[in-house]
């Protein structure tokens, strides 16, 4: 049973700390995988996750984000929708980037996403979501593989106007 028990320790530990791959699939897409790329791949990187000082995001979110980025544009006269929008993307635990509507080009830049220059916007992906939608926020964060709520330790992102 002692042996057991040690086995078991040891396959938890060496797992724990274990490798991750990251190559270019045929397709162009980038593939994460905790095992090697099958046949010959080229371009493969190899990391151990106990060394890497990353940003520590479960492998979900990291996915979620390659594939669908999220954009929240506000603006700064809007201060109280767009804080709000900004805890609904923090309380979730959602990497994103903030676009503060500043100049005439950003102000454009939107237009041509939405049709008019609407804030808070939300875009996940190539979706957007106009104006304060708790609901179709989180629709569009849940179809993309967002986290429901924040992980442990996470660190609000967005508000600084970038």
């Amino acid at each position: 049973m002692r042996r057991l028990l040690i086995a078991s320790l040891i396959l938890i530990c060496t797992s724990a700390f274990g490798q991750t791959y990251r190559w270019i699939d045929s397709s162009g897409r980038t593939v994460f995988s905790d095992t090697p790329p099958p046949g010959k791949t080229q371009g493969v990187a190899k990391t151990e996750e106990a060394a890497s000082s990353g940003d520590n995001l479960p492998f979900a979110v990291k996915r979620a984000m390659e594939k669908f980025p999220v954009t929240l544009y506000t603006d700064p006269e809007n201060t109280n929708e767009s804080k709000q929008a900004r805890d609904l993307l923090n309380s979730r635990g959602i990497p994103f980037t903030e676009k503060v509507l500043k100049t005439a080009q950003d102000v454009e830049e939107l237009k041509k996403l939405i049709g008019d220059s609407f804030v808070p916007t939300l875009k996940v992906g190539t979706q957007t979501s106009r104006g304060l939608n708790a609901a179709g926020y989180n629709n569009l964060l849940d179809l993309a593989g967002y986290p429901k709520t924040a992980p442990y330790g996470s660190k609000p992102a967005g508000g600084s106007g970038k």
